[in-house]
């Protein structure tokens, strides 16, 4: 009976260990003062298809395992430019940058300070790396991303909507032109082979 009771305090305690190991993961687990470390302890393990989201200050947490989300105390260019040179500088990825659409439409009377931010969101890519789609698609796209692949979430000070920054990595040492080149390869030795 001692015997049992012994294994089933080690079983609680391993369980109670793993439940809140993952429950850390979804919470915001670094300060403002070590986020550059986690964007650089991060940056190596991920690669073809994890995701780095800098964002507003009202996006939400996620609750999806594998989705980690950081808050800084500190303005979205200044984190933007760290997290896009940090990608740069990594031989093995490379971004697919996202903006939201509705970005292009907020009005600087509403929200002073507007234009300048998305100047400053821009400069940080170059014009082939950006696309501009609705909210609710990239959203969708996280959503789905989510379920397999970590997510690296950056939250900022920033109090204007629809400015979170979506970064998704693609492989660094093979462009979308060589990729289409294999593909159609691929095809073309498919269509050749007789069935």
């Amino acid at each position: 009976m001692h015997t049992l009771n012994r294994r089933l305090r080690t079983i609680v305690c391993v369980l109670a260990l793993l439940v809140s190991s993952s429950f850390s993961q979804n919470q915001a687990s670094g300060s403002s003062s070590d986020w550059k470390a986690i964007v650089q302890n991060r940056l190596p393990l991920y690669g073809h298809r994890n995701w780095i989201v800098v964002a507003d200050s009202a996006f939400p947490v996620y609750a999806t395992p594998g989705i980690e989300t950081i808050v800084v105390k500190e303005d979205l260019p200044s984190v933007l430019r760290y997290v896009a040179s940090s990608i740069s500088s990594s031989r093995h990825v490379r971004a697919t940058v996202f903006l939201d659409k509705e970005l292009q439409f907020i009005d600087e009377h509403d929200y002073p300070g507007v234009s300048e931010l998305r100047r400053q969101i821009m400069a940080a890519f170059a014009k082939d790396q950006v696309s501009s789609i609705p909210h609710t698609e990239v959203m969708t796209k996280i959503d789905e991303a989510g379920k397999t692949f970590r997510i690296l979430f950056i939250k900022t000070t920033a109090a204007i909507p629809y400015t979170s920054v979506y970064m998704r990595l693609d492989c660094g040492y093979m462009s979308d032109e060589v990729e289409r080149k294999i593909r159609t390869a691929m095809a073309a030795a498919s269509n050749r082979q007789p069935n």
